[in-house]
Parts: C-alpha cells; structure tokens; sequence
C-alpha cells in the first residue's frame, strides 16, 4: 500500500494532515525518515509517526530447505510428514512454499512468509528459470533438445509449455531449465517420449542455488543477496 493511503487509512488522521506530516519530514519508516507519498507499505515495514507506533512490522522470512524423498511440499498432511515438520516449532508460524516439489523430488524449496517476492520467484511472467537434474529410465535423444525449446502442448490445460532449455548430461541423465510450474510438467515432458523419469532434483530457482553444504532435510536462512535475486 502506498504510504499516503496507509496514513490517511488511520482513523485520526485526513488527507491533508497526511500531506502536512509528510512535507514536515515527520513520518519514519523502518527507522528512516520519509517524505515520498507513493513509498510502498508492506506488512513488514515499521512505520512510525512522531513518536507514536502506527504499525510495529513483523520480520520478513525466507528459508532455503533442501527437500528430501518421502515428504510433502504442503502446510500439513493427514497421511504423510510435511516439509514443515523438518523446522523447528517456533519456525512454521505464518511460512508457506513458493514452488511445490513432488512427494519423490528433491532438493531447493524456499519458504517464506513473504507473498508478493514468493509471487516474483514462481510466476511464469517474471521469467526466472528453475533448474532440474533430471534421471530418465530410456536413453535420452538428441531430438529431445529442439522439442523442449519448441514448447509441447498439453492437453489437459489446453496450452504449450514455454520454451525451455534441456543439456543432456549423460546417456539417461539431463538437465532441465524451465520458467513455468505446470502440473508434473517435467515428467509429462519427457512423457512426451515415453521415457519415465525416475529420478528429479531441483538445483536452482532463478538466482538462488541449493546450498551443497545442506544435507536432505536440513535448511538456513537465505543471505541478502539470494533475497535481492528476485
């Protein structure tokens, strides 16, 4: 929300007061004085009048995960282990998933409380590639390369996938870098070919890549740099 509007939304305070404030420099928020209207307000930005506190903010989270096999990319689950369960208690307050992985696929989950950057990092307009290790049962071809760069069309959604970038690494083994997050879109893929994927692992989303020093289940904090990736 635009800080103008913010103001002017608090009950002891109109539209021209919120102009006078702000020209006299009065306003703060997180801590720095400001003066511009149209600064944006979020959830987590502290905001202060004079002395008085008129939204105290709360801490912006955001966790890498490296996901192992055997858990849900989901809040809670009657049936299985969530990815939540992995952090400790006083971590899983207010945190959802920006990019669900498969039960059987590993590695990068973020987890954030922050909806409008988890928006940026998934949303297919932005255009941030997420990159898979992919293990196949067949042989991968060489054909496979143009196909995936020419989208393929799914049926069911009635749409064409957006271009994306296959490496073939080994004779049944691939890397995979897409900008969407269709349903199962990296098996329906290489379905395409009848060849099953047996084994996916993502790597990166956008910026920020799987820490090789976290082992399956473990998490850390994102640094500032990985947040302003996105």
């Amino acid at each position: 929300m635009r800080l103008d509007r913010f103001l002017a939304n608090q009950p002891h305070l109109n539209r021209q007061q919120v102009r006078l404030l702000l020209a006299q420099r009065r306003v703060r928020v997180d801590g720095e004085v400001v003066a511009e209207p149209l600064t944006e307000v979020r959830e987590f930005s502290r905001v202060e009048v004079d002395e008085q506190l008129l939204q105290a903010g709360r801490p912006a989270r955001y966790l890498m995960l490296h996901k192992p096999i055997g858990c849900v990319s989901a809040t809670q689950d009657p049936q299985h282990p969530t990815v939540l369960d992995l952090l400790p208690a006083e971590l899983r307050d207010d945190l959802h998933i920006a990019g669900r992985l498969d039960f059987n696929t590993t590695g990068l989950l973020i987890l954030t409380n922050d909806g409008q950057w988890s928006r940026r990092l998934t949303q297919p307009a932005t255009k941030l590639p997420k990159h898979y290790r992919v293990d196949t049962e067949d042989e991968i071809g060489s054909h496979y390369v143009a196909k995936f760069q020419a989208g393929m069309y799914f049926a069911f959604e009635d749409l064409t996938t957006l271009p994306a970038q296959l490496d073939i690494l080994a004779p049944r083994q691939a890397r995979l870098a897409i900008v969407e997050g269709r349903y199962h879109q990296v098996k329906r893929m290489f379905g395409h070919f009848n060849n099953k994927v047996v084994g996916l692992h993502r790597e990166s989303m956008g910026g920020i890549r799987l820490d090789p020093d976290l082992a399956p289940g473990q998490f850390r904090p994102l640094t500032a740099q990985e947040i302003a990736t996105v």
